[in-house]
């Protein structure tokens, strides 16, 4: 598995992590031994950066890695980035120290952890990253030893790039796949001039870059990929990479005849990201031991060639940058 610093922190991570936010919720049931086994079969193939929420499942994810990471695998160096923020109304006024000791303390239970090594403000308002006191409250947390390091998970390109800004940021997270190529821009170039880490989520566009729907695929009832397409419940560019459905499925199927021999689509989408410069680390989810195997075969894939990157981004220039592009 090829390692990467991830940004500020100084840590040395998997450039292949694992998402956790179906083991807590809005991806279909996923029972707690299964759960378990997504985490066990991430460490033995090489996964060393699990990333995790506390409104995922309200603590469930967390607690889960929390429990495996203290019977299953303990000693194991593993680096667990969390995020706080969403369980609280969307206000700047909520964004203040009292809130974030709080919900870290929440999160260190959850998790068993006195130190948690990374938290993130989870995609706040935009006003929220132009604020000083809270970086400063943040600060606090660090020199009090309740936190070792902390980032920010954001929606728009603006966004991150106000972040990086701010001496303490340590790392961003972003949403970065072949369907969703701004960040290649601006942000990454500011974030390695930096030294802030780059942590690509939503790597295969909610699955649609593993090439494995259709027009007739049927999503369940608690997957957001049923209830979310609309942006009615948070914002759209979460689900699909905010890409019309149908519009993607034509974008992926163009995208699978790329990938090269010996990669699926998913693989191929997936080493795509990590092998680009300044990205620390690509957190897909899992839902089972086969697709956390899969995904990690791509922390070890050759290079991909120019005609790849070249095929990618004539799929997004013709198909996609028109609807993405101008909205993140």
């Amino acid at each position: 598995m090829h390692k990467r610093t991830l940004g500020r922190t100084g840590r040395t991570v998997s450039v292949i992590g694992l998402g956790t936010w179906q083991l807590g919720a809005d991806w279909g049931a996923v029972s707690d031994a299964d759960a378990t086994g997504v985490l066990a079969a991430s460490a033995d193939a090489g996964i060393t950066f699990f990333d995790t929420a506390d409104v995922y499942g309200d603590g469930r994810s967390e607690r889960l890695i929390g429990n495996f990471l203290a019977n299953d695998a303990p000693g194991a160096e593993i680096t667990v980035a969390t995020k706080m923020g969403r369980r609280a109304q969307q206000v700047p006024e909520n964004f203040v120290l009292a809130n974030f000791r709080e919900w870290t303390d929440r999160s260190r239970a959850n998790l068993g952890m006195d130190t948690l090594d990374l938290v993130q403000l989870h995609c706040p308002p935009s006003v929220v990253f132009d604020s000083g006191e809270v970086y400063d409250a943040l600060d606090i947390l660090v020199d009090e030893g309740v936190i070792a390091n902390y980032g920010v998970s954001v929606e728009t390109c603006d966004q991150a790039l106000a972040a990086i800004s701010h001496p303490g940021i340590a790392t961003v997270q972003i949403i970065l796949n072949a369907f969703r190529l701004k960040p290649l821009d601006e942000v990454l170039p500011a974030a390695r001039a930096a030294g802030v880490g780059i942590i690509a989520r939503v790597p295969l566009a909610s699955g649609l870059l593993t090439g494995k729907y259709t027009a007739d695929t049927v999503f369940a009832e608690s997957d957001h990929r049923n209830f979310n397409r609309d942006g009615s419940h948070f914002d759209v560019g979460e689900t699909f990479s905010g890409v019309d459905f149908e519009v993607g499925l034509q974008a992926a199927t163009e995208f699978a005849a790329l990938a090269p021999v010996g990669l699926t689509p998913a693989q191929a989408a997936l080493a795509w990201v990590a092998q680009i410069d300044g990205v620390s680390a690509v957190i897909p989810g899992a839902r089972s031991v086969a697709q956390a195997q899969g995904n990690a075969t791509a922390g070890v894939a050759e290079p991909l060639d120019l005609a790849f990157n070249e095929g990618v981004q004539d799929i997004y220039d013709r198909l996609l940058r028109e609807q993405i592009h101008p909205r993140w």
